[in-house]
């Protein structure tokens, strides 16, 4: 029985949800979000989404907490919003943004400019003594992963000194380096 499924999602007033032909389109005050849908029923009363599903098959169970999660995701982010901080650690690592366009300053021999989805607002903060730090705000919470991951491949945080680019508040462990 699916735990996370058989909750139903409330609405905040602003948000208007609809559901049709197996698609669902979420539209708020930040954005409109449509997630297409199958082996599931999804119902809109008064201020809540319910989602049930046909039968107990494993398929069935497996897509119930899929589609709940991915409704909540939407209403909080057309309500609210999500974000994502990447921290870029290393000496002589900089980020700079010029409306879409991010230019970052990895220790390559160039610099990596990357335009990034209009949906997607790009902020970079760069205070002396500190690591600068690009943020990513969107509607979208996949889109905002998606563009994360896409500028943490660019430099992994490594494991011995920990340069990199990794998320705020992400531990990286480290490793002992040679024992003479």
């Amino acid at each position: 029985m699916s735990r996370i499924g058989n909750n139903p999602v409330s609405i905040p007033s602003g948000v208007m949800v609809a559901v049709n032909n197996g698609e669902i389109t979420v539209e708020g005050k930040l954005g409109k979000l449509v997630q297409s849908f199958s082996d599931v029923e999804i119902k809109v009363e008064e201020n809540e989404v319910f989602v049930t599903r046909p039968s107990d098959s494993k398929d069935h169970r497996a897509k119930h907490g899929l589609y709940r999660s991915l409704v909540n995701n939407m209403i909080q982010g057309v309500s609210a919003g999500w974000t994502k901080q990447l921290e870029l650690v290393g000496v002589g690592y900089r980020a700079s943004n010029q409306g879409q366009k991010l230019d970052l300053a990895l220790g390559f021999s160039h610099n990596i400019v990357i335009d990034v989805a209009p949906e997607v607002q790009v902020e970079t903060v760069s205070e002396k003594g500190k690591n600068p730090i690009v943020k990513l705000t969107s509607f979208d919470k996949q889109l905002v992963g998606q563009v994360a991951a896409k500028i943490r491949a660019f430099r992994k945080p490594e494991p011995y000194k920990g340069k990199g680019i990794k998320f705020v508040g992400e531990i990286i462990r480290r490793k002992a380096g040679k024992s003479a």
